[in-house]
Order: structure tokens, then sequence, then C-alpha cells
């Protein structure tokens, strides 16, 4: 496969096809500072490894061993959100070497007035002097730490990076906390999720149907863009005798009010209002339909008033559906006064070219060739799409989490690249708030993607398919260029992770489309 293939599925899956990343171990050691904060270690791996049943009862009651010999109690219950929870019961024996190894970090630590360093501080006097509080505390941190790995230990090899949450409140555990009695606590982590075939056949004689826009055709876009060209030289006239006709350029001012379910006015809209508007009445495809209708005939300085409905598919979801009535004031009038098309006009219409049929046939082949990277384009996101509805995926809260954030990401760094934010919006729309309301608004999409990325991971080991080092060194190099041109921080990691997700799915696009019965319509 050829490293623009690859290319191609980068932008069809616009780098959402990130494998779910497991922990390599939840915590730091049990002989880790009792005085460091708690959190988990990982690093971006490919998910494998057992799959977890679909279930919501209490599937395991184990014993974890201790250096010591007593045991730690752990109950396995499987979750919604492929998350599993375990509920721990730590033995007091466990809890005294966990507060004892706390006081001995806190005499090496703090100086004792009174007391040479290394001699023994009694141990009320060292508890006074830090605080009960303090070493309390500090003690359930110990536990914590000391426990967890163990507790956690059946799902080591399928847990997801930074999905360790502890449910039970801190302050729970502190009102609750005696060495004389059995310490307590619940956490949960979020798993591989399974991936459930919704059909026998899997993936196997997969049927797709592939939409292509009309504006696709090579041959109308060729014409389409000659006549653009041809347009742009001409002059405008200033239309005096007659009113306004298909083919002129008018500039109008546009209000806006909507209709109440009784026939009144309502409030304006200010989205649908403009002034000064520059309409060009050959490129009409973006307007409510009606609105050119109702201004034909309508002459500069007239006034027109008329009641139109926004279409249920408006690109403007909060208008779909609106029924409202348009004021339109006609302030001026153009028509355009083109020169004859001939081979003078050659030059100018595409440079380098000095007749019209090298015009024709240069701006056909350049549609050509967007017309093809535009059916394989739509070719690889309806195989894709096809690919998400035969698959079931409780989808992980931690998967979700990171999926979201890397496509919310690849969105500012593109709008950056188009220029189109400066510093302070970079840094507004890279609040939490932001980014939280993307995911909200963004799941039913990102979950969408999660299954399709799931469902290409199982293809590729299910062929046992495979890309070559050479595509991924390259395409890791690229994509670190791009982040440095933009000035981005990134994670070579993270990067080499995606890629290979992306070349993943390249193979897996192109495995499918020799494999599988493809239709095209036009619409």
């Amino acid at each position: 496969m050829e490293l623009a293939t690859a290319t191609r599925a980068r932008s069809c899956v616009s780098s959402r096809l990130a494998a779910p990343r497991r922990n390599c171990s939840f915590l730091p050691s049990s002989s880790s500072s009792p005085f460091a904060p708690l959190s988990t270690s990982a690093s971006a791996s490919r998910a494998q490894g057992r799959r977890l049943p679909v279930a919501s009862a209490a599937v395991e009651l184990r014993e974890a061993s201790s250096q010591g010999g007593d045991s730690v109690r752990v109950t396995e219950t499987l979750q919604p959100g492929s998350s599993v929870k375990f509920s721990v019961e730590v033995p007091p024996s466990i809890c005294q070497q966990c507060y004892e190894t706390t006081l001995q970090e806190y005499s090496k630590r703090f100086k004792i007035p009174g007391f040479r360093p290394g001699k023994v501080v009694p141990e009320n006097v060292l508890i006074n002097y830090v605080g009960p509080k303090h070493v309390q505390d500090a003690t359930i941190e110990a536990i914590l730490r000391h426990t967890l790995p163990q507790a956690l230990s059946s799902v080591e090899d399928r847990a997801l990076e930074d999905s360790v949450r502890i449910l039970t409140k801190f302050e729970d555990m502190a009102d609750s906390f005696s060495l004389d009695n059995v310490f307590r606590y619940d956490v949960s982590v979020d798993v591989v999720p399974e991936v459930r075939w919704l059909s026998e056949d899997k993936y196997k004689n997969l049927k797709v149907v592939v939409e292509i826009d009309e504006i696709v055709d090579a041959e109308k876009a060729a014409e389409v863009e000659l006549k653009r060209r041809h347009k742009a030289l001409g002059l405008l006239r200033i239309v005096a005798e007659r009113g306004l006709q298909v083919g002129d350029l008018v500039v109008l001012d546009i209000l806006a009010e909507s209709i109440t379910s009784d026939g009144s006015k309502g409030e304006k809209i200010p989205s649908a209002e403009s002034k000064g508007f520059h309409l060009d009445t050959e490129e009409n495809n973006n307007l409510v339909p009606g609105f050119l209708g109702s201004l034909i005939g309508i002459r500069p300085g007239e006034t027109r008033s008329f009641p139109l409905q926004f279409p249920e598919s408006f690109e403007q979801e909060s208008l779909q559906g609106v029924r409202a009535q348009f004021t339109v004031v006609c302030k001026e009038l153009f028509y355009r006064e083109l020169p004859e098309l001939d081979d003078s006009l050659a030059g100018k219409l595409l440079p380098g070219c000095t007749t019209m049929d090298q015009v024709q046939e240069r701006i056909l082949q350049r549609c050509k060739e967007v017309e093809k990277t535009a059916i394989e384009q739509a070719t690889d996101n309806a195989i894709l799409d096809q690919l998400g509805k035969l698959v079931e995926v409780d989808v992980p809260r931690a998967l979700f989490q990171e999926q979201g954030q890397q496509l919310y990401g690849a969105k500012l760094l593109q709008l950056q690249a188009e220029r189109k934010l400066d510093k302070d919006q970079l840094a507004s729309l890279s609040s939490q708030k932001s980014v939280q309301d993307y995911l909200e608004s963004e799941r039913e999409n990102i979950n969408r993607i999660i299954k399709q990325m799931l469902a290409v991971g199982e293809i590729f080991k299910a062929e046992n398919l495979q890309y070559s080092t050479e595509q991924l060194v390259k395409e890791v190099e690229n994509s670190i260029e791009e982040f440095k041109r933009y000035n981005q921080d990134y994670d070579e990691g993270n990067i080499k992770q995606q890629v290979q997700d992306v070349l993943e799915a390249a193979k897996v696009l192109e495995w499918l489309k020799e494999n599988c019965k493809i239709e095209y319509i036009r619409r």
C-alpha cells in the first residue's frame, strides 16, 4: 500500500482510530513514600488480551496475599461502561504495617527537637509533633498504595490508562478508620471493551452503498469551474431599466423574524439577518428554498416581505423547521458583461494555456483527480460507517474521554493551521469547560467512531494484516513535522501509536474494498 493511501485513511478517520491504552502498572509499589500524591502510571500500548464478559453481577471473590501472609479480600463486580468495581477489605495486620511504615518515614523526614538524628523517637512524641490527623491520612494513603496493585491485579493486562477511580470518599475512609478494624474501600477501573458482532458473518460478505454527490461529477464540475473563471473576467454594470433576474448580482439588506404558531411575528433571528449581503443569483445553493424566487423582479430601493420556512435539514440546527418572515431591501443591482469565450482568453482563464481546448482539458483533468479522491474518501467513510453498525460496544468512560480529547485537539490544530484562531481564542477553546462542552455535544459521534475503531482493530488482527516499518517511520516524521510547524507540544510515543492506528485502518480499508460488495449511487 502506498503512503498516499495511508494519508487518505488518516484524513478519513481524522486521527480518530486511537487504540485503547492499557495500564502497565496501576500505582507505584508499596514501598513508595506515603507523602507522594496518588496517581496512576502507564505507557501507551495496544490493548489486547482477555475480554471482559458482559454482566452486572459480582463475578469473583478472591484473596490477595500480602508480604506478611495476611490476605486482602477483593470482590469484583462488573459495571456498565466496560468497568469493573472492586470492593476491597484490608485486614488490621496490614493496616498496622502501613501505620508503622508511615511513622518511620516521618521520623526520617522531620528533625524532632531534643532527639539526635537516627535516635528512636517515641510514638506519642512523633504523633504529637506531626499531628494525629496527618499521620492518619498518610497511613490511609499508604494502605491504598500497598493494596491497590494487589486488588486490581486481575485486570492489569486489560485496564485502560488513567481509568482507576477510587469510589470511596477519602473523608469517609478517615471517619471509619481504626487500626483494630478491617479497612474497606471501593475502586473501579475501565477495561478494554468487548466487540460483539451483530452478524454471524461478522465483517464477511459486507455490502456497502456509497452515495456520491452530483457536484463530484468531473464533467459537471469542470463546466462549473470554467464558468466561474469566465465570470471572474467580466465587468459589473449597473442595472437601471429592469428588475432582478437570474444571472445578476444584487446587494441586499435582510431582516428576519420568527412566525409563531398563531401566525403572528415573534422574535428577530439575528443569524438570518445581514446588511450589504452580496448575492450571486447563479450561486444560490445555500439559500432558504423560495428565497431567490421571492426576489425575482425586485428593483433598487424596493422592499419586499415574504414568509419562508427553513428546511429540517438546514445546517444551523436552531433554525431547522423554523417559519420566518423575511424583509428584504434591494440596495444595488448589477449584471455581468462577459468577454467572448475564445482562445484569446485562454491565458487569463488558466495561466500557461494558449487555446480554449487546453483550458478545458486541464480543468477537466484536475476535476477528475478531485472526483477520484472524493469517491475514494466517500468509499472509506461508507465502509467505516457500515462497520460501526455491525458491532455493539459498551464504551468505557476512559476511552470516550481520550478519543474525544484527541478529536477536539485535532480540530483546534486544524483551525490554527487555517489561521482562524489567535492566542486568546486558542486559550479559551482549550479550557476544561470548552473541552467538556465539545465532548457532550459530540457524544454520539465519538461513540460511533470508537465502535469503528475497535471493529477495525478486530479485522486487522483476524486477517493478519501488516504494514511496513518504512511507512510507520515516514508517517511519524510527517506528523511530528506538522506539530512543529504550528509550535504544538507533542508526545512522540502517542504520535507513533496514532500513526499505527491510521496505518491499520488503511490496511483494513484496502482489504475490505477487495473483499466486500460496493455499490455507487449518485444523489
